[in-house]
């Protein structure tokens, strides 16, 4: 189990926290909760609601439709993102391909920080807009 300090430390180098501050990260990190799964273990399913992001601490996961593979991720890397900004259904299974460890931060938790730090939404929005532009522009090649 990894303390509150160690937390904040993992999410500073993590890319979609790195634009906020260490006092707010340490907000972050109390509602964040470790959690494992076993190698194969199915983390999230496609079509679930969403309700909460996850931060490979430790191992590999595999994102997935059907079993068309979308991506590998590995530690310091983040799946289930969006959920914390919308309730909408997932866009597809992860599934563990190691034993993992990670950081799960629900969604209700993550809104009531934001209601009070705006800053965080704008870190974060910065990130998850640079991915989309990044995304386009692959699909545009």
């Amino acid at each position: 189990m990894i303390s509150t300090v160690e937390k904040v430390l993992f999410l500073k180098g993590v890319e979609l926290f790195g634009q906020i501050a260490g006092e707010d990260l340490a907000q972050i990190a109390q509602i964040a909760d470790e959690v494992e799964f076993d190698q194969d273990q199915m983390i999230i399913r496609e079509g679930d609601l969403g309700d909460s992001l996850f931060l490979i601490i430790s191992g590999q996961v595999r994102v997935h439709q059907d079993e068309r593979e979308i991506a590998q991720l590995g530690e310091r890397q983040v799946f289930g993102e969006m959920a914390l900004l919308d309730s909408e259904p997932r866009s597809a299974s992860v599934t563990a391909l190691s034993d993992v460890t990670l950081l799960r931060i629900q969604q209700e938790d993550f809104l009531d920080i934001l209601t009070e730090k705006a800053e965080i939404a704008l870190g974060i929005i910065k990130v998850l807009s640079r991915r989309l532009r990044d995304a386009l522009r692959k699909n545009s090649q």
